[in-house]
């Protein structure tokens, strides 16, 4: 009976830190597009930026992003086997949020940034869950 709870218990713990690593990704991602559109004012070109560089800058911000969470208290110690699978699985839950928040964007009229896309918001978060496992 004791194995069963601790079992349980050790499910149910990575179920909610699975949960709350999504919740700070989506937060840090908002929290970095607020602040990428403040900044990126300024600065507007009339020809667009190379990809990879974009791709480039924006795995620099989620390890930026990866590092300031880690001030966040840390809930659960779990096994590093479901923490790499939280490394797989969340980017790729946010890049498909970032997708939804920019298609919800072109529908309002606002002109969408490149985090409101998979790949952009997927590598942001990418980078924030590498720095998250390697340190956590």
């Amino acid at each position: 009976m004791e194995i069963s709870f601790e079992l349980l218990f050790s499910i149910f713990g990575f179920l909610l830190q699975a949960v709350f690593d999504i919740l700070a990704q989506g937060v840090f991602e908002v929290m970095a597009e607020i602040g990428l559109r403040s900044l990126a004012e300024p600065f507007r070109r009339s020809q667009p930026i190379n990809p990879v560089l974009a791709g480039l800058g924006y795995l620099i911000y989620g390890a930026i992003a990866g590092g300031f969470s880690l001030l966040l208290p840390k809930m659960f110690t779990a096994p590093w086997w479901l923490r790499l699978l939280n490394v797989i699985i969340t980017p790729v839950a946010c890049g498909f949020i970032m997708a939804k928040v920019g298609r919800i964007r072109e529908r309002r009229g606002d002109r969408p940034m490149r985090i409101d896309t998979f790949m952009y918001g997927y590598l942001f978060a990418l980078a924030m869950a590498i720095v998250r496992y390697i340190w956590r």
